[in-house]
């Protein structure tokens, strides 16, 4: 009787943590469906049972909440003790962060013992941004972390720049509200201005405190545990290649592209049903689907202008009415998506009382909508963004042009990248005040879907045959995810 070969071994397994936010579930959620469906990977995804409940509303199924060997993408949810219903606006995020941090590092502590006795260790331990402690949690338990970082590798750079070196120069910068100062940095060569860096590194914005949750964050880089490790990245080769080399020399860390993580249905499609999880997923109840894009598609080619500033953003009034002005100006129908604060509010009856009437003619204003299903119907042709990451990357795989219209954190940047870098958008100009006024507005408007010249709708092009090749079998972050994973089981 002959030998049988031996047995294939096991896949690899990974744990996946990510904040409980919209911004930070979608691609790590996404990384992770990734890693199961793609490379074979046993992946188990961390979060907060308040955050799962609602992913589980809005998918409208139930994944197996039971981390087993073997069932490719499982999840760990974990309660946050006083927090079943997740963090309320206004509460004690000092608190809630203490919080978490117990319970998140008891999850994890009790999934490695688990794993261990099961004969099936934990290769490795993926987590996101604000979550150094889980990093230390997992490296204490001999598990090797793995930073997945979310924002755009620009952003990562100027980050460490201003932790290692460069902070007084930003710092300077920032504090020169008038000034037209700019300065470069080693490996990057565009330039920055005081509008380019994120919101977080401003003493006077209202959440400069967060800045050192970032400090904490790139010390645990820096750390033992990180030392010569890689650092995965929501980016693509061929978008920030300078960008992903710039730190790599000088930090030790190297940068790799394995984006853009969105769903598999709108990039490769490898999976069509893929499309779960895609565009907002925490929401206050969902218009009629049906009939938004009933209503798209009895519209012609590239003329609604979609207009939406994610989960957190809360505009003032006085921009609401001004943003009103410039759709109403412009002149051509818009989906204008303003989430609902409580169960029963109608927007055309607040903010926008005395516009209601032209408005409700010429567009339509919903609370919630599955953005990626938007940016791809072949009616829209513009999207007014506030530049969240996940949003400039679908709106360039769907090959949308953006009106720029950043607010807080990295979305100043991010707007830089779009107009300057990529050419695929125009950034608005506030006023003195910091409002963008309706005739800024229409003008940016104007200039993205009434341009003489079609270089725009190039690069757009480019980019989106680029950004979709990149996640495809033989592209550059389907060869660089492959690489990480294989690198991953040599070491299990």
């Amino acid at each position: 009787m002959k030998n049988l070969p031996p047995p294939p071994p096991p896949p690899p397994r990974f744990m996946v943590m990510t904040y409980p936010a919209q911004g930070h579930i979608n691609p790590s959620l996404q990384f992770a469906k990734r890693l199961a469906t793609t490379f074979g990977a046993d992946v188990t995804f961390i979060i907060p049972l308040s955050a799962y409940r609602k992913m589980t509303k809005s998918s409208g199924s139930d994944p197996d909440p039971d981390p087993k060997p073997g069932s490719g993408l499982s999840f760990a949810p974990f309660s946050i003790d006083g927090y079943e219903d997740g963090y309320k606006h206004g509460g004690d995020m000092k608190h809630y962060t203490s919080e978490m941090r117990r319970c998140g590092s008891k999850v994890i502590s009790d999934l490695v013992v688990s794993s261990r006795n099961d004969d099936r260790p934990y290769c490795c331990f993926v987590y996101t941004l604000l979550l150094p402690w889980a990093a230390a949690a997992a490296a204490d338990l001999g598990i090797k972390p793995v930073m997945l970082w979310i924002q755009a590798a620009t952003v990562f750079d100027l980050y460490y720049y201003y932790f290692n070196g460069f902070g007084e120069v930003i710092r300077e910068i920032m504090g020169k509200r008038q000034s037209d100062s700019k300065t470069t940095f080693p490996g990057l060569s565009f330039e920055f201005k005081r509008q380019d860096f994120p919101s977080f590194m401003d003493a006077e914005d209202v959440y400069y405190f967060i800045i050192n949750h970032f400090e904490e964050q790139f010390s645990m880089i820096s750390s033992r545990d990180h030392k010569k490790s890689s650092i995965l990245v929501n980016t693509f080769d061929e978008l920030e290649s300078e960008a992903l080399r710039a730190v790599s020399d000088i930090s030790g860390q190297k940068l790799i592209g394995i984006g853009p993580l969105i769903p598999s249905a709108f990039t490769d499609r490898i999976d069509p049903s893929d499309n779960s999880f895609g565009g907002d997923i925490f929401h206050e109840g969902e218009n009629d689907k049906g009939s938004v894009l009933e209503w798209l598609n009895s519209k012609a080619k590239t003329t609604v202008v979609y207009v939406s500033f994610g989960s957190i953003l809360d505009l003032s009034k006085q921009q609401m009415e001004e943003i009103a002005k410039g759709l109403l100006s412009f002149g051509q129908p818009f989906l204008w998506v303003i989430k609902s604060k409580v169960e029963s509010y109608n927007v055309c009856d607040n903010e926008l009382v005395e516009f209601r009437e032209e408005l409700v003619k010429l567009g339509m204003i919903v609370p919630w909508c599955s953005q990626l299903e938007i940016l791809s119907n072949e009616s829209v042709g513009c999207f007014v963004t506030h530049c969240g990451w996940n949003s400039t990357l679908e709106s360039m795989v769907c090959g949308v042009p953006m009106v720029a219209f950043p607010k807080w954190s990295d979305q100043r940047t991010n707007a830089k990248l779009i107009e300057e870098e990529w050419k695929i958008g125009v950034r608005v100009k506030p006023n003195k005040d910091e409002i963008v006024e309706g005739e800024e507005i229409k003008r940016c408007l104007e200039t993205v879907m009434r341009k003489e010249n079609n270089e725009m709708e190039r690069n757009g092009k480019k980019w989106k045959d680029l950004a979709k090749e990149a996640v495809k079998e033989g592209g550059s972050s389907y060869k660089n995810l492959q690489s990480f994973v294989a690198e991953m089981n040599s070491i299990s």
